[in-house]
């Protein structure tokens, strides 16, 4: 499995549109790998993982074409994370999109209503342009032939929040932003299931702030997720590990971050970033 992050900051980006902060402030002098879009990744350009505001700037100028994408599976419907506006852009007349195939969004029964909206107020269902499938938690699903299993995430519960398993029967991964310490029901799961993951992406929207444990992570605290997948069983020595979603106001460099998160064995997401496993 192989995936690719597009983007890999909160909901302010990085420099943050408003922001004139010193992190922002060298993100627009220097570039690279300190500009940070929204958050989106996907799996082996097939499973897509969140559909943010900057979706339009990730098939310009990351690659993503979605014309090869037809499937979407939504972490919580904040609009970082999920921008239903855009979905009018694939109505007959604003899109010709190659092939037959409808774009379906996966989500909790509470993200799912903005995009139902969206379906509704332009036909997209009718048109076969957009579906929409609600899932639960904790239970199975096979979409674009991976087994995804939605968690309960610590994060607003107004956003329906979800983090994710995704596997492909040889590998399996765990995709955990806009979480906080993973709630005891996951845990539950999670160590019941005993899953061997190769890949473990965590939320650290605090970078090297200490104790954010609820709602968002810091890099103390995704250090504790995976002392505690380490020792469930869950990871093993070829596990990778990375940190993502970040914050202006942990206020670290993509470098300064690199070091910081190396003492506790992460590597770092950064717009463009592709990881098999």
């Amino acid at each position: 499995m192989k995936l690719k992050y597009y983007g890999t900051a909160a909901a302010e980006g990085i420099p943050g549109l408003f922001c004139g902060c010193e992190l922002c402030r060298y993100a627009r002098e220097h570039g690279g790998r300190d500009i940070r879009t929204r958050s989106q990744a996907a799996v082996d350009g097939r499973l897509l993982i969140d559909f943010p505001p900057d979706t339009l700037m990730h098939t310009i100028c990351g690659g993503l074409d979605l014309n090869e994408v037809h499937s979407c599976i939504i972490t919580h419907s904040h609009s970082d994370h999920l921008y239903a506006a855009d979905l009018e852009m694939r109505r007959k007349g604003f899109a010709h999109p190659s092939g037959d195939r409808p774009f379906t969004f996966y989500s909790s029964p509470k993200a799912s209503e903005s995009i139902r909206d969206i379906i509704n107020k332009y036909d997209l269902e009718k048109q076969n342009r957009v579906l929409l499938k609600v899932i639960e938690p904790y239970r199975p699903y096979t979409i674009e032939g991976y087994t995804v299993v939605a968690l309960e995430a610590n994060h607003d519960p107004n956003s329906g929040p979800y983090f994710y398993i995704i596997s492909d029967g040889k590998s399996s991964m765990i995709y955990g932003n806009d979480t906080g310490y993973f709630p005891q029901k996951a845990w539950e799961y999670l160590e019941r299931e005993k899953i061997v993951f190769g890949f473990v992406s965590l939320d650290c929207t605090g970078m090297d702030m200490k104790g954010m444990v609820n709602w968002h992570m810091s890099l103390d605290t995704a250090a504790k997720v995976k002392e505690r997948l380490i020792s469930t069983g869950c990871a093993d020595q070829s596990t990778i590990w990375c940190v993502h979603h970040f914050s202006h106001n942990g206020g670290l460099t993509h470098a300064k971050l690199e070091e910081a998160a190396g003492r506790y064995g992460f590597i770092v997401s950064y717009d463009g970033l592709e990881v098999e496993f």
